[in-house]
C-alpha cells in the first residue's frame, strides 16, 4: 500500500510539473496538494506548490509551504532559491541574498541560484562576490544539461537517480571528464571509493590542468586513508598557486593527516595571516591542536572560530566535544541567542543543540541538558536515512551465513599473520580506552579506526541494485583456501602505512563487530576484543555525542537501543561460532580493577606486562576520537553513572533494549 501510494504521489508530481511548465500554476498546485495528500512530506510537491503559490501572488501561503518544506528536507537547495526569489520579489535584497547563499550552499547546481547573486552582489557593490557567483553560472551554463541535472539530483540526496543518469551520460560520451569527475563524487558520497580513486585518477591523466578533479582527488585518497598520496597531490595543487588559500587548507589537512602537525600548524597559520576571520581555518586549526594534547591552545581557536562566526555551531560543539571544558556564563547566553535565531542553517542549530545540551549537564541543570539533547538529535536525524530494520537484517545474514561448521571447514586457511589486534564493540564503549593501553605497550603501534575491514566487505558484496539480494556474507562459504589467504595479505599489507615497525598493531574500528565471521576466516591468528559497557551508560554516552561521520543509529533512543541489543544478540553467536576466540572487556571492570585487567588483555595478547599500559595517560601519541582528551586523564569512575541523572527521560531506551538491559547492567 505504502508502494501504490508513493507512486501515485510520483504520477501527481509530473502532472503538475507538466502543468506549470504550461504556464497554469492553479491546476499544477491542485496536482500538487493531490500528490501531498498521498505523501505528506513529499519534497518536489512541496517546492512545486510554493512556487505555485508565490506565481498566484500568494506569498504568506508560499512561505508557509516552503517552511513545510525546511522542515522535512532541511539544507534543501531548491526551498531556499524559491525563498530567495520570494524576498527579491519583495524588495528584500539582505534576505533574498541570504536565501540565495543558503540555496548554493545546499546545492551547487542551481543556475538560477547563482544568477541571482552575480545580479544582485553588484548591484550592492560587492564585485568580488559578484565575480565568483558569475563565474559558477558561467561554468553550469557551459555544461551539459544532463550534467546540470546530475548535480542537482546528487546535492538532494537522490544518489541513484544521478548515478543512472551520468553513467547514461558516460556511455555517450566515455571521455568527458565533468562527467567523470561528477561519477566519482557519486562513489564517494556512496562509499565506493575506489570506484571514484580511478575515475579522478583517469581524469587527471587526460588533462592533468583539471583543478577541480585534483581536488576530488585529495578527498578520494584521504578517505581512503592513503594519506600519503593526498598529501602529494595536494602539494600539487600547491605548486601552481603558492598563495591560494583554499590550496594550503587542503595542504594543511593532509599534512595533519600523515601526522606533520608542525607543517599542518604552520600553513593554518599562513592562512589565518592573510584570512584572519576564517571560521573554517580556526576550527581546522583547533583540531590540529587537540589531536596532539595542546588543549589550551586548541580552546582559543575554537573561540576564534565562532568570534568569526558568531553562529558557527561547529566551533561551540567542538568546545563542548573537548570533554572538559566548561562553557562560562557568556558563552551559554551566545549559544542560546544564536539557537533561538530563526535564520540559523541546520548544521549550526543541531551543533550548537548538543553543545547546549553539555553545557547544561555540566551546570547540574539535566531537564535542560536532556532537551537540547533530544532536539539536536531530532534534526540531526532528519538528515539520515538509517532504519533499524535494514541493521538488524543485515545481522540475521551474518548469523545465517557463519554457522559455527563455516569455521570448522575452513579451519587452517587464511593468512597466519599474528599482527593485528581488533577492538571492537560500540562507539562510547571504551574502545579508545583499551586502545591507549595497548598502545602504550612497547610492541604494540596504535594507529586508527581503519576502515579496511569494511572496504573487503564491500568489495565482496559486489556492484549491485538496491532491490538485489546482498552477496555478502553468504559469499563467504564460497571463498577457497587461496582466496581468503590473499584476502588476509592484502588487509596487512594495506594497513603497513599505519604502522611504525612494531609487530603488533591495533585496528579499532568499532563496527569490525559486523564482521567478526570475515576477520577469523582471512586472519584467523588476529586477537579480537570486545570493549562493552553498561547499556543504559552506553547508549546515552552515544546519544549526546554528535559524531563527524557515520554512527547513524545513536540519533534516536529506540534506534540505539535496538542497535545495542542487536550487537549483543550477534557478539553471542560468535562466541557460539568461535568459543574462546574474543576477549570481552568491560568497561567498568577496567575503571574499577586497571591493573588486573590490563595484565588480562596483555595475556590474552601473548605480551608481557609492562608498566606504561597502567600509566596510559602519560603516552605521548596523537589521539583523534571524540575520547582523545579523556584518555589522557587518569582513569576515573565519573562517567560510569552519570546517565542516571537522565533516567526520567530514557524509559523509550529502556524498552528498546529489551531482556538485554536487565543481562549487561553492570
Amino acid at each position: 500500500m505504502a508502494t501504490d501510494a508513493a507512486n501515485d504521489a510520483e504520477s501527481a508530481v509530473t502532472e503538475a510539473k507538466a502543468l506549470l511548465q504550461q504556464g497554469r500554476p492553479e491546476q499544477a498546485a491542485q496536482a500538487a496538494e493531490t500528490a501531498l495528500a498521498r505523501e505528506a512530506d513529499h519534497a518536489e510537491a512541496l517546492y512545486i506548490l510554493a512556487v505555485c503559490r508565490r506565481y498566484l501572488k500568494q506569498p504568506g501561503a508560499a512561505q508557509e509551504t516552503l517552511d513545510r518544506l525546511k522542515n522535512a528536507r532541511p539544507g534543501y537547495g531548491r526551498a531556499f532559491q524559491e525563498e530567495g526569489h520570494m524576498r527579491r520579489e519583495a524588495g528584500e535584497t539582505e534576505a533574498a541574498l541570504a536565501a540565495y547563499e543558503q540555496a548554493v550552499q545546499g546545492n551547487p547546481g542551481l543556475g538560477a541560484s547563482w544568477k541571482a547573486l552575480a545580479e544582485l552582489y553588484r548591484e550592492t557593490g560587492q564585485g568580488d562576490a559578484a565575480a565568483r557567483a558569475e563565474a559558477q553560472f558561467q561554468r553550469l551554463s557551459a555544461l551539459p544539461p544532463e550534467l546540470v541535472s546530475v548535480t542537482s539530483f546528487m546535492h538532494e540526496g537522490r544518489l541513484m537517480k544521478a548515478e543512472q543518469l551520468c553513467r547514461a551520460f558516460l556511455q555517450k560520451h566515455p571521455h568527458h571528464l565533468e562527467a567523470m569527475r561528477l561519477l566519482a563524487q557519486l562513489g564517494l558520497r556512496l562509499g565506493v571509493l575506489d570506484d571514484a580513486e580511478f575515475l579522478l585518477d583517469s581524469a587527471l591523466e587526460f588533462d592533468p590542468d583539471f583543478v577541480l578533479a585534483r581536488i576530488d582527488y585529495v578527498e578520494a585518497l584521504h578517505k581512503r586513508q592513503k594519506y600519503a598520496e593526498a598529501l602529494e597531490q595536494a602539494k600539487i595543487l600547491l605548486r601552481t598557486d603558492p598563495e591560494n588559500p583554499a590550496f594550503k587548507s587542503l595542504y594543511a589537512n593532509q599534512a595533519m593527516a600523515v601526522g606533520d602537525y608542525d607543517a599542518a600548524l604552520g600553513t593554518y597559520d599562513a592562512v589565518l595571516t592573510a584570512m584572519p576571520d576564517n571560521p573554517q581555518i580556526h576550527l581546522a586549526r583547533g583540531h590540529a591542536l587537540k589531536t596532539i594534547g595542546r588543549q589550551d591552545e586548541a580552546i582559543e581557536a575554537y573561540r576564534g572560530a565562532h568570534t568569526a562566526k558568531p553562529d558557527f555551531g561547529d566551533a561551540y560543539w567542538s568546545l563542548a566535544n573537548l570533554k572538559t571544558y566548561r562553557f562560562g556564563d557568556d558563552e551559554l547566553a551566545a549559544m542560546q541567542a544564536q539557537e533561538d535565531a530563526a535564520g540559523i542553517a541546520l548544521e549550526d542549530r543541531f551543533h550548537l543543540c548538543f553543545a547546549l545540551g553539555k553545557a547544561y549537564e555540566d551546570r547540574g541543570d539535566y531537564e535542560q541538558s536532556f532537551k537540547f539533547y533530544e532536539r539536536g538529535n531530532a534534526l540531526k536525524k532528519r538528515q539520515t536515512r538509517y532504519k533499524a530494520e535494514d541493521t538488524e537484517a543485515e545481522f540475521a545474514r551474518q548469523k545465517t551465513a557463519c554457522p559455527p561448521e563455516l569455521f570448522a571447514d575452513k579451519a587452517g586457511m587464511g593468512a597466519d599473520a599474528p599482527d593485528p589486534i581488533f577492538i571492537v564493540g560500540l562507539p562510547r564503549a571504551g574502545s579508545t580506552l583499551l586502545e591507549q593501553i595497548l598502545a602504550s605497550h612497547s610492541q604494540v603501534d596504535g594507529t586508527l579506526e581503519l576502515p579496511n575491514i569494511l572496504a573487503l566487505a564491500h568489495r565482496l558484496n559486489g556492484r549491485r541494485k538496491v532491490t538485489d539480494e546482498p552477496r555478502y556474507p553468504g559469499i563467504l562459504a564460497e571463498l577457497s583456501a587461496e582466496q581468503l589467504e590473499e584476502l588476509g595479505r592484502k588487509y596487512i599489507e594495506d594497513t603497513r602505512i599505519y604502522r611504525e615497525g612494531a609487530p603488533f598493531f591495533t585496528d579499532k574500528m568499532p563496527n569490525n563487530f559486523r564482521h567478526i565471521g570475515l576477520i577469523r576466516l582471512i586472519l584467523p591468528n588476529a586477537k579480537i576484543i570486545d570493549a562493552r559497557r553498561d547499556p543504559m551508560a552506553c547508549c546515552f554516552s552515544g546519544f549526546k555525542q554528535l559524531f563527524a561521520e557515520g554512527q547513524e543509529f545513536t540519533y534516536g533512543l529506540d534506534e540505539i537501543g535496538r542497535y545495542y541489543r542487536g550487537y549483543v544478540e550477534l557478539m553471542d553467536h560468535w562466541d557460539e561460532a568461535a568459543p574462546g576466540e574474543i576477549l570481552r572487556v568491560r568497561y567498568e571492570d577496567v575503571v574499577d580493577d586497571l591493573e588486573s585487567q590490563v595484565r588480562r588483555i596483555l595475556d590474552f595478547c601473548g605480551l608481557e606486562f609492562e608498566e606504561a599500559c597502567v600509566n596510559f595517560h602519560e603516552t605521548d601519541r596523537a589521539v583523534r576520537t571524540a575520547s582523545s582528551e579523556q584518555v589522557r586523564q587518569p582513569i576515573n569512575r565519573k562517567g560510569v553513572e552519570q546517565w542516571r541523572h537522565f533516567e526520567p527521560w530514557l524509559d523509550p531506551l529502556k524498552a528498546a533494549l529489551g531482556p538485554v538491559l536487565e543481562r549487561e547492567t553492570r
